[in-house]
């Protein structure tokens, strides 16, 4: 069973390719006025900062926006993308603007509330894809620069599946990136239903747990 200290341990000394795919199985749990939502993160994608040309901070670009991603690693880092708002969690030391980006979770908690702050969608449709999964939690812009170990919006490792098999895949929404277009920097739970543009034929009855 992991631990809170294990995880910010993980944060302050893996890569971050390797703790986005040790993110896969994380519970996630936001606590909001209308009641608590959490589920498990079952896709997400890795963003290497200044040299990756996908990433906000490509270049060491310092714009206010992205002023979460140089502080320290667990830092909350929000973006409004298409109207719909994005969860990021810095990875890296302060002035190392790397990050995870999580693109799907499976719900555990609060259902009702999720499928609620979704206008009703239900099923993998309730948090399939980034900007879903913040609505049916229910994170608000205020968590921006907050940290994912302390804030109402939380890991909590204690509640980590195990996943059978982890994919690694191209990130998605990536065009003319050069090499960082296919670059394999996507994390996903193999078998999951709730992963972002998941095939039915490859969704299995485990929904890829051990």
């Amino acid at each position: 069973m992991s631990t809170l200290n294990e995880a910010q341990e993980i944060f302050n000394t893996k890569t971050t390719p390797e703790i986005a795919e040790y993110l896969i199985g994380m519970y996630v749990e936001n606590v909001t006025p209308k009641g608590t939502t959490g589920g498990y993160i079952v896709d997400c994608e890795a963003y290497l900062g200044p040299e990756d040309e996908a990433a906000h901070s490509y270049g060491m670009r310092k714009t206010p926006r992205v002023r979460a991603m140089y502080e320290k690693a667990g830092t909350i880092y929000l973006y409004t993308m298409h109207t719909h708002l994005i969860l990021n969690m810095v990875t890296q030391k302060s002035g190392i603007p790397q990050g995870v980006m999580i693109r799907g979770i499976e719900p555990a908690a609060g259902i009702s509330l999720m499928q609620a702050n979704r206008g009703g969608k239900y099923g993998p449709e309730i948090s399939n894809g980034p900007g879903k999964l913040v609505a049916a939690l229910g994170i608000s812009k205020d968590l921006y620069g907050d940290s994912i170990f302390s804030s109402p919006l939380h890991l909590v490792p204690s509640k980590k599946r195990e996943p059978k098999e982890i994919l690694r895949l191209p990130r998605i929404g990536i065009p003319n990136k050069g090499k960082w277009t296919q670059m394999p920097l996507r994390y996903a739970l193999a078998g999951n239903p709730y992963i972002s543009q998941q095939k039915k034929a490859k969704i299995t009855e485990d929904w890829g747990w051990k």
